[in-house]
């Protein structure tokens, strides 16, 4: 059968890319003009066969496309062999666009859609995208104008992505401030107790990063990849699956990380040379093993509610939560009186608090349709979440253990310096909070465009991210260089830690800009799906370029320019 279209059907300027299967009830040839309805581009079934090709796809088609949709169904019963669309050109500005269906004797490429079936997790996803998936990769969360340019048109420019990524990225910034306020608070609470009290819960604070939160998100890092691409596939029935295989795994490594914990104080006085802050540093990690197995939910959930486009839910939870956490630690530590020990315990509680936050506005107020309900399918197939989980993971821990090493270091030197180094690092994760969510917003939005089968708008996300990352970073020079001399007084009363902050932040600003670049490089991976490569080229360059030992002190220093941020470990 030879399908034609003019300008009329079609409009100019059309660019589009989509693949799928039609079924078609009669064979010979038919000629669409403006009297009779124009037949569908390929209804995307999401089969696993290959299928290439471009088919234009307008406003005016999608509007027309449900009366021969309706026809198709109705002739469905009769013997109607399967269609397959192939041999479809790449026109730009068509005077006439014309392709062929050619009948196949297999039933198998449409069965699963006209029996109304979802795709399973076989069906291809990087390659192929389902059409209607292709027009919409938010559903119906973004208008078509923000997502592709202009309605019926798959194409997208900078000043849409811009508006997109910023929509996105402004409220997980404040998302990303209030979780790590959870124990920034903390800091707070507890520095002012003295420095060995701050030493100690910088200690338990990096220990319990790097040993556990740390391996959390990084290992959540693979429904970036899998919940994104699935939501923009069109398969929303994947994304609780991926979910709950998430969270099963996250549990499960929990065992180790709360042994690690239980066994902190013996851990850290092997490593530290200060007693009293290894003991209160072991104490603060048993309390929090209390909260580790809710922290763990929360990582994957954020990830599912995100991957939907409902990056304001975790904002909402934290809302609730940061605040609650904040007063805890004032109501536990000063107002009864308990000290030390009573920030952990109002840590572990706020973890514990948040799945069941989040949980409650998924289903009373938005995400339910990713939930198909609890399946035992969750407990095979591990191996793609586990593909790119690890190497998420070896992204983020490369990192975080330089800042681990960095504070161990410090405290073979004096009370002072580690106490000044628990403020920088503090700070650094702070900091880090303003380009880091732009990178969660960009993985997202990348991934949802590859997962419709959209190059060309996924080339222009990536170019507005770089620059977004620029911009970032930058921010963070200008905030850091101008307040240099009142934020070390909000972490610490001690004039000689406060002057050596204050010396220390002008270097320590200088690398922002780099920071911000590795972060939201590191989210485009992701949403590519190549944590594997981000994961080498973050150990090439942590552990394989920068270590260097310094043979005075005998200490393995990170980072050079970690090095430079930090003078104060060489004096």
């Amino acid at each position: 059968m030879d399908l034609h279209f003019s300008d009329e059907d079609v409009g100019k300027g059309v660019s589009t890319r989509a693949v799928g299967r039609t079924q078609q009830a009669s064979s010979g040839s038919a000629h669409c003009d403006d009297s009779s309805p124009l037949p569908p581009p390929a209804v995307g079934l999401m089969s696993p066969l290959p299928v290439t090709g471009l088919v234009p796809s307008t406003l005016l088609i999608r509007e027309q496309n449900q009366n021969l949709a309706q026809q198709a169904d109705n002739s469905s019963s009769e013997d109607n062999p399967t269609a397959q669309i192939e041999n479809i050109p790449l026109v730009r500005h068509p005077s006439k666009v014309s392709f062929r269906i050619t009948n196949t004797e297999s039933k198998k490429i449409g069965h699963d859609h006209m029996n109304n079936n979802e795709p399973s997790e076989t069906t291809a996803l990087l390659t192929e995208g389902d059409v209607h998936a292709s027009q919409n990769p938010y559903s119906h969360r973004s208008s078509a104008k923000y997502l592709d340019g202009e309605e019926g048109e798959f194409e997208t420019t900078w000043r849409n992505e811009l508006i997109i990524l910023t929509k996105y990225s402004l409220p997980l910034m404040l998302t990303c401030v209030l979780q790590y306020s959870l124990t920034g608070a903390s800091v707070v609470a507890v520095g002012h107790l003295g420095k060995t009290e701050l030493g100690a819960v910088s200690l338990a604070i990096m220990s319990s990063n790097i040993t556990g939160y740390c391996t959390y998100a990084g290992l959540a890092t693979s429904l970036d990849t899998l919940c994104a691409q699935a939501y923009g596939s069109g398969r929303p029935h994947l994304v609780g699956l991926y979910l709950q295989r998430t969270v099963c795994f996250l549990w499960i490594i929990t065992i180790p990380i709360a042994a690690i914990w239980l066994s902190g104080t013996q851990i850290l006085l092997r490593i530290t040379p200060e007693r009293e802050s290894a003991e209160l540093a072991g104490l603060f990690l048993k309390v929090l093993v209390l909260g580790a197995p809710g922290f763990a939910m929360f990582e994957a959930g954020k990830r599912f509610v995100q991957a939907q486009g409902l990056f304001n839910a975790n904002l909402y939870v934290l809302l609730i939560c940061a605040p609650l956490n904040a007063f805890m630690n004032w109501l536990f530590v000063w107002h009864f009186n308990w000290g030390f020990i009573g920030a952990p315990i109002a840590v572990a509680i706020t973890h514990n608090l948040l799945p069941l936050c989040l949980w409650l506005y998924v289903y009373f107020v938005d995400g339910r349709e990713c939930w198909n309900g609890f399946t035992t399918q969750a407990l095979h197939n591990w191996y793609p979440m586990i593909r790119l989980a690890v190497p998420g993971y070896v992204m983020l821990i490369s990192e975080f253990l330089c800042f681990e090493i960095l504070t161990l270091a410090s405290a073979h030197l004096s009370a002072t310096a580690l106490a000044a180094q628990s403020v920088l690092a503090t700070l650094s994760f702070i900091t880090f909070q303003i380009p880091f969510p732009v990178s969660i917003a960009a993985s997202t939005r990348l991934a949802n465009l590859i997962g419709a089968g959209l190059p060309g708008a996924s080339q222009v996300c990536i170019n507005v991210t770089l620059a977004m990352a620029c911009c970032a970073g930058a921010l963070n020079v200008v905030m850091l260089t101008t307040l240099r001399h009142h934020i070390p007084k909000i972490f610490t009363s001690d004039p000689i830690v406060t002057d050596l902050i204050v010396n220390v932040i002008p270097l320590f600003a200088a690398f922002q800009m780099f920071d911000a670049l590795v972060a939201n490089s590191s989210g485009l991976l992701r949403g590519m799906g190549l944590q594997k490569i981000g994961g080498w080229v973050a150990v090439s360059c942590y552990y394989g370029v920068s270590i260097r030992r310094d043979h005075s002190s005998d200490l393995y220093l990170t980072q050079i320019s970690y090095r430079l941020r930090y003078p104060c470990l060489s004096e």
